[in-house]
Parts: structure tokens; sequence; C-alpha cells
């Protein structure tokens, strides 16, 4: 990868407070752990307000903790429209979410808008939402997200080489 390059990637969902921000910690972590946190910028933020300024969900915070992961700086935000422009990659997390970034996107700003799990080999389209479940909700997500966040590293890579 280009190291004079960046690479800018959100990850969406509803509130922000549960799976994006898992997916943003743990692809933080993904691309530190390559040598290439200065070449690729991670965020998250929520098609929805209902969360704006708040941390992660404190059971999406210890399971990802419990991995390694830390989520302990993310806040809350909702989608802008000036990230359409700052983003090359906007990753929502079910097909709900997609419909929202795809109706709020000009017709040249859609094709950076893809679902996360479209770079996972987990065979599953969305990524749950485990906010009204148990803790099982929130492992599985980070099973799903680890995944999808290794493919997308491997996509970004060869993308960059060519």
């Amino acid at each position: 990868m280009n190291k004079h390059a960046t690479i800018s990637v959100l990850f969406v969902c509803m509130g922000n407070i549960c799976r994006s921000p898992t997916a943003e910690g743990v692809f933080r972590q993904v691309v530190a752990q390559a040598g290439l946190a200065t070449g690729i910028r991670v965020d998250s933020a929520g098609t929805h307000a209902y969360h704006v300024g708040e941390p992660a969900d404190r059971r999406a915070a210890a399971a990802a903790q419990r991995r390694g992961y830390s989520l302990a700086d993310i806040r809350a935000r909702r989608v802008r429209a000036e990230d359409f422009e700052r983003f090359d990659y906007i990753l929502a997390m079910d097909r709900d979410n997609l419909a929202t970034l795809i109706g709020q996107a000009t017709p040249e700003q859609r094709g950076k808008i893809h679902l996360l799990l479209d770079f996972s080999g987990s065979g599953s389209a969305e990524v749950p939402d485990p906010y009204y479940g148990g803790a099982s909700g929130f492992e599985r997500v980070l099973d799903l997200v680890e995944d999808a966040c290794k493919g997308l590293l491997e996509v970004l890579r060869r993308q960059a080489s060519v």
C-alpha cells in the first residue's frame, strides 16, 4: 500500500452505539496490526440521531474488550452530508441502513456504499442488531465483523497495489 495515500472507511449502523463502533474498533486494530494505521482512516456513524455523543453500548464495549479491542474513545454521531464526499468506503451493517444511505447519497456517491458483509466469507448478508438481545448477540456481531474486516483489509491492499 502506498504510504502517502489515505483510504477512508466509514462504518454505519442505526444508532452508532453497537455494530458500527464495534466495526470501527476492530478495523482500527486490524489496520494497526498490519502497519497501515497512517494510510487508512477509520470512523463510524449512525443513520439516526438517537444516541449522538454517547459512548458505545456497555455490552458492545465489554464484548470487544474481552477480545482485545477498545471502543472507549468512540462517541456516537450521525452520518453527515460531507461524509459521502470524505469517505472512500461507506459500509452499512444491514439492508435498512444501506437503503437509508443510498437515499441520502447523490448518484455519483452511491458506488462507495456497500454492506460490510460483502467483504466477509461468512455467507451472511447482514450484521444483526444485538441491542435488544443478550450477550451472545454481541459475540455474533464480533464474529461477523472480525471476518469482514480481514476481508476488507485484503481488498484495500489489492486496490492500493494496482
